[in-house]
């Protein structure tokens, strides 16, 4: 296997051959061009990864086609090669962005070494961009499924103020979707290449929040035994994500009034101020007007979030969509289970569609799940749908069925999490003392 390709620019021929049966012999593929012309038409066609070029060439300089490579391709390094008594060449290489030169004839004990770090970081780069192409991908407003327009005037709003730096304030239940919009419209943004935060509010303690968000110094309080990053700075230049901000204490409220209006915050026992530059993407599933009724909101920052709204529809709004959603998810799940999965009964999708989805996207995801787990066909069909789906679908069968299709539901999932007990009341939603209860009443054996 090759360690990479490496394209060699010299019009001396000797040069080049010996270049090349030297690298070839380190498990490198290569390539050879005379001048800059013939050079620029294998870098289209061939995946270089880094470049080992002459300064003179017949027709262009060396020095300046580092400045050409790196700006059509960023990721690739170039070492130059220098002529004896010229090091200036090699400087000004290095300031035009070379990976480093060597000079010919005299660093022969340079180059593998020179060239094995010059492809491991150019390795490197073309794999961080692979994986920023596929986050990027994931989380862009085309991978957010739906045809129904309830969805489509969503995306539409999201996707005119994605590209500016407005506060936006997302809307909907538990499951709706929040989280997927907000990353959506970081990547649609000019801050994609910086980092994206997410905070859940309510995930966290009144008096720990505020650190969690702000950062402390050490002796702030009992156990700061330093200084700690608070999520607005991780996120300096990006995005951060305010999942249920109306679950925020109000004494808490105040201080991120402070940061929207002035981008500045306050770390925790540190008395003069720190500035950030991020875009701030709240959310809720409650109703903030009726919170600031009650006193549990501010109404100053109420105002400040709600510059752009954008209502998510539950998916009880959004029928339309849910035989999209379930054969995506099927298609995610069907693989991981090493199971041929290719669709779903019509009475299984009536029961989807007929469903009060109080969990919205999310407990779609989880049946199309238990289900998938639970298919010994390649259709999905009503019995395994969980027990509520089940009442009311005119089943006559006695309550001992009923109770040997809640046996054998339980056991499957146990030995698809391999006996994790979380995991499988997580599944089959249900408390994990029920499940302890239902494993001791049905006599089931765990991994």
């Amino acid at each position: 296997m090759s360690k990479g390709h490496i394209l060699i620019i010299d019009d001396e021929d000797q040069l080049r051959k010996l270049l090349s049966r030297l690298l070839v012999l380190e498990g490198y593929t290569l390539h050879e061009a005379p001048d800059v012309r013939s050079a620029l038409k294998l870098l289209e066609r061939e995946e270089i990864r880094v470049v080992l070029s002459d300064v003179k060439l017949p027709d262009g300089n060396g020095v300046e086609l580092v400045q050409v490579i790196r700006a059509a391709y960023p990721d690739i390094e170039t070492i130059v090669l220098t002529a004896y008594g010229n090091i200036t060449d090699g400087v000004q290489a290095i300031k035009n962005g070379a990976f480093d030169y060597i000079t010919k004839g005299d660093d022969n004990n340079r180059i593998l070494p020179l060239v094995s770090k010059a492809m491991d970081k150019a390795t490197l780069q073309f794999r961080i961009r692979d994986l920023e192409k596929k986050i990027s991908g994931k989380y862009n407003f085309d991978n957010i499924l739906g045809v129904s327009p309830e969805i489509k005037a969503a995306i539409a709003l999201a996707e005119k103020v994605a590209p500016s730096d407005m506060t936006v304030l997302l809307l909907g239940e538990t499951g709706a979707g929040k989280e997927v919009f907000a990353h959506a419209i970081h990547q649609g943004s000019n801050r994609r290449q910086q980092p994206f935060v997410a905070v859940n509010c309510s995930a966290f303690a009144k008096d720990i929040l505020e650190s969690e968000l702000f950062g402390h110094v050490a002796g702030a309080f009992t156990g700061a035994i330093k200084d700690k990053k608070g999520f607005f700075e991780e996120a300096r230049g990006g995005t951060i994500f305010l999942d249920e901000i109306g679950e925020m204490p109000v004494e808490l409220q105040a201080k991120m009034l402070r940061v929207l209006e002035t981008q500045e915050f306050y770390r925790v026992g540190e008395p003069k101020p720190t500035k950030t530059d991020v875009r701030i993407i709240a959310a809720t599933n409650r109703n903030l007007e009726q919170e600031i009724a009650a006193g549990r909101f501010r109404e100053d920052l109420f105002y400040r979030l709600s510059v752009f709204q954008i209502p998510l529809p539950s998916l009880n709004e959004r029928r339309k969509d849910i035989p999209l959603l379930a054969t995506w998810f099927i298609q995610q799940f069907a693989p991981r289970m090493n199971k041929r999965i290719t669709g779903m009964t019509p009475a299984f999708l009536q029961a989807l569609q007929q469903h009060s989805w109080k969990g919205n996207i999310r407990e779609l995801r989880n049946v199309i799940e238990r289900a998938a787990i639970l298919t010994d066909t390649d259709i999905l069909d009503t019995p395994t749908l969980p027990f509520d789906f089940q009442q009311g679908m005119g089943d006559d069968h006695s309550s001992m069925r009923l109770a040997d299709m809640e046996k054998k539901h339980i056991s499957r999932v146990l030995a698809h999490v391999k006996g994790n007990k979380t995991k499988a009341a997580e599944l089959l939603d249900i408390g994990l003392t029920t499940l302890y209860n239902k494993i001791r009443e049905y006599n089931l054996t765990t991994l």
